[in-house]
């Protein structure tokens, strides 16, 4: 997919890029492959191929979900290299962006791509999921939390439904069958006070494979337990 049937495949989605937006597309990109070559960011670094398995794949959560006119706040819990969190903040800029990772390297290469695309409202931060989602600060203001396929949905539930306000949604991006997943989730979701919605799936454009987004929406609040400390979800999931 190149930059213009990227943009072309938006607009019939429904988002409209301007040339400036293509322009901080080409940079993000630019920006990926070069610091790649410094830390490991992603193993995807061919044009056509980002385009399509991170910029127009982050953006199918926002073709499903509507995101746009409610200044909305979206949390991206192990963002990585800024996926789906920058590619949605640079389709839909009115999105107050808030972006967690444990790695401090990935952080710096996210601080340096809002410095060099002029993003306004990204805010990043070097942290565990488990000790950000017990931050006041944070714990309960977001409309949105994603997480790209960075783990099982029992533990991303413990990390990212925390995080989000009531009748706010917890997205879950997934590259392959979530059945299982879900099954597994269902006692942690309960507890952490979320009820599942649906699974939208859908087939990635250009035989790219299938994708899942999981909606679970924030039905109660989280008990203060949780998310555990760090580590501890991990060793012993809801």
């Amino acid at each position: 997919m190149n930059p213009e049937m990227f943009q072309k495949a938006l607009a019939e989605a429904g988002i409209q890029l301007n040339d400036q937006q293509m322009t901080q597309f080409n940079r993000y990109f630019e920006l990926l492959v070069e610091w790649n070559e410094k830390i490991n960011l992603t193993a995807i670094t061919e044009r056509d191929e980002v385009y399509l398995k991170h910029f127009y794949d982050s953006l199918t959560v926002a073709m499903h979900v509507p995101m746009t006119g409610e200044n909305y706040r979206l949390v991206d819990v192990g963002s990585g290299a800024g996926f789906p969190s920058i590619p949605l903040k640079i389709a839909l800029p009115d999105l107050d962006i808030t972006i967690v990772d444990s790695l401090n390297k990935r952080i710096h290469f996210i601080e340096e791509v809002v410095k060099e695309l002029g993003l306004e409202g990204v805010h990043a931060y070097h942290d565990r999921a488990e000790t950000f989602g017990q931050n006041p600060q944070f714990r309960g203001q977001f409309d949105f939390a994603t997480a790209r396929a960075v783990a099982r949905l029992n533990l991303l539930a413990e990390f990212c439904l925390p995080l989000v306000k009531k009748q706010g949604q917890f997205l879950a991006m997934k590259a392959q069958s979530a059945d299982e997943e879900i099954e597994e989730a269902k006692n942690a979701i309960a507890i952490l006070g979320g009820k599942f919605l649906e699974d939208i799936q859908f087939d990635l454009l250009e035989d790219a494979g299938q994708r899942h987004i999981l909606r679970i929406e924030k039905a109660k609040e989280t008990p203060n337990k949780y998310p555990r400390k760090p580590g501890k979800p991990a060793k012993s999931p809801l």
